[in-house]
């Protein structure tokens, strides 16, 4: 008996092949109804795609998609920059990456996304997302159907995400932390921390290792509550402006991300660049100029090119069942001052 084909299929679906073609390659404009009714028909009918035939035809050996929230802030689109640049790169070792991006703030939309990802159609999924009951579940739901995932920058622990790449996100607070207890001297004084949301689990290490050194190197100074800007900028500024008039005897400002083309601005204009000193993470066009302008004291920041390259070697290393060079894929954490800035 010969093997179903994908004629069979569609009409098995009652779909046409067009449609067929939409939902066995995870595109979009497919009702859920009519991916159920597909996979039903799948496995009523006993269809097997080739994969060595489906990627012959396509010209792709590993096909890998990275979701990325859109927006118009600096270092999601350096996110989304790096992906594309990245395609690119890896195109010539038959890797399809492609970009996807979604509403940070509609993780229903996310999780409903990766519920069209099936494994006969996608290899690996790479993602940089706030952890969210609904992404839990539909990360869970990616793993059942075959599909390994990579969390990258910002960890999903929660989840059942196969690997995280980034940095080590408590040793990057430390090292915040050790060089602004520096920076400062001795206390008493008074240190501010800020973010664009706590819901980050970066955010969230982040703060731990900042607050352990600063209590280790400098356990005189003060370090205020996190303020989270939440992509608002005039909200960010307006809680900036109370805490700069209500505590006198501010010295320090660790930026953990987000919102640095407000603070960097309001210290400029009102005559406090160099009195409050800053840290901030990750190298954008706003960290970078403040760096130039002397209005940064240091950047932290990791290389997007080798999380990217990294999480690709990674998924596939684990479909074809190959050992991972642990030292290849180490994420360095880098610390960029004015004086080695490129």
């Amino acid at each position: 008996m010969s093997r179903p084909t994908i004629n069979d299929l569609a009409l098995a679906a009652g779909v046409s092949l067009a449609t067929v073609d939409r939902v066995l390659n995870a595109r979009q404009g497919v009702r859920q109804v009519t991916v159920d009714r597909v996979y039903e028909a799948i496995e009523k009918i006993g269809f097997v795609r080739d994969p060595f035939a489906a990627n012959l035809a396509r010209k792709r050996d590993f096909r890998v998609v990275a979701f990325v929230p859109s927006g118009e802030g600096q270092f999601v689109s350096e996110v989304r920059a790096a992906v594309r640049s990245t395609a690119c790169a890896v195109a010539a070792e038959r890797v399809d990456l492609s970009l996807e991006q979604f509403e940070r703030d509609d993780p229903h939309a996310l999780a409903r996304r990766l519920d069209l990802i099936r494994a006969l159609a996608v290899d690996g999924v790479v993602m940089v997302a706030l952890e969210t009951p609904p992404l839990r579940d539909a990360v869970r739901r990616l793993r059942e159907r075959g599909v390994p995932t990579a969390a990258i920058i910002s960890d999903l622990p929660n989840t059942q995400r196969e690997f995280f790449i980034g940095i080590n996100n408590v040793a990057a607070g430390r090292t915040a932390g050790s060089l602004m207890a520096k920076i400062i001297g001795p206390g008493p004084a008074r240190v501010a921390v800020m973010t664009g949301s706590l819901q980050a689990r970066d955010s969230v290490e982040r703060r731990l290792g900042f607050d352990q050194a600063m209590a280790e190197g400098n356990p005189a100074v003060v370090v205020l509550p996190t303020l989270e800007g939440h992509d608002d900028a005039g909200s960010l500024e307006a809680t900036l402006r109370r805490v700069l008039a209500t505590n006198p005897d501010l010295r320090g400002l660790y930026s953990m991300g987000g919102g640095n083309r407000v603070l960097l601005g309001l210290l400029a204009d009102l005559g406090l660049t160099r009195r409050i000193r800053v840290i901030a993470h990750e190298l954008t066009q706003t960290t970078r100029d403040g760096l130039r302008r002397d209005r940064l004291d240091a950047v932290i920041t990791q290389d997007l090119g080798h999380i990217l390259r990294s999480a690709i070697r990674k998924l596939r290393a684990a479909r074809d069942q190959r050992p991972i060079l642990a030292e290849q894929e180490r994420i360095r954490i880098e610390i960029l001052v004015k004086d080695n800035l490129d």
